[in-house]
């Protein structure tokens, strides 16, 4: 059984207010209005966020010009007994999944502890991982779209159209390249929420990716999605496993 990532200290609890803009949430904490760090740098699904429970950490840095981020919110509405939370850090993502990789606990990626370098060159970008010399790892925290239902008394928002993909498609191409010498390449797809299962956005641009990704994928990338259950004292890694269908 691997060994979850424990935060530093527990999560506070509070009510988001509004997001003004991507960077930013007004949060209810104790009867205080306390801006805090959003960390996600696009739309959360389409839910409107005003009014859901979160969860706050606390940096305990000065010098942060924001230093609470909302690490989480909840579907459900305060006092719900069978809340459950959705985890937004994508900044945390990586720290998270290395923490699991260096345990040997992504099962069908590493089963066992093995070396593990961080934010490694190739072509023109930097991938998030090379695992044991041999796997080059990339990893994706998407929140474009929520893969779970979304009860009916959560606001929506319209969605706008969604273009940009050149950075996902390089990376792609840049994985496959990596093959000529190396194992393996792997783009690992993390959910920090009980989900339906991981499938692409369908955006303006999706048949653009999803040609690429058949390309990449007959080159011998492989594409997995790894599940995290997150509360107020730490993330779990659920399960992982090959994405057959997106």
């Amino acid at each position: 059984m691997a060994e979850p990532y424990r935060f530093p200290e527990p999560l506070r609890e509070g009510t988001i207010l509004a997001r003004p803009n991507r960077f930013i949430m007004d949060v209810d904490l104790d009867g205080e209005t306390v801006r805090c760090h959003c960390p996600v740098v696009s739309r959360i699904g389409d839910i409107d966020t005003a009014g859901l429970p979160c969860l706050v950490s606390d940096s305990h840095n000065p010098r942060r010009k924001l230093p609470l981020t909302v690490e989480a919110l909840s579907l459900t509405a305060p006092g719900d007994p069978g809340r459950r939370w959705v985890g937004l850090n994508q900044n945390a993502s990586n720290r998270y999944v290395e923490h699991f990789l260096r345990q040997g606990a992504v099962p069908g990626i590493v089963d066992e502890p093995v070396p593990v370098r961080r934010e490694v060159p190739l072509g023109s970008s930097r991938l998030d991982f090379l695992v044991d010399d041999s796997v080059y790892l990339e990893v994706k925290t998407p929140l474009r779209q929520l893969e779970c239902a979304v009860p009916e008394g959560v606001g929506r928002l319209p969605q706008p159209p969604f273009s940009s993909t050149d950075r996902a498609v390089r990376h792609l191409h840049e994985l496959a390249d990596s093959l000529a010498d190396h194992d393996r390449a792997v783009i690992l797809y993390c959910l920090y929420y009980a989900n339906d299962g991981f499938h692409f956005y369908h955006g303006t641009t999706y048949d653009e990716v999803m040609a690429c990704v058949d390309e990449v994928r007959a080159r011998g990338v492989e594409l997995w999605q790894a599940d995290f259950s997150v509360d107020a004292e730490k993330v779990d890694l659920v399960g992982c496993h090959p994405l057959e269908e997106w």
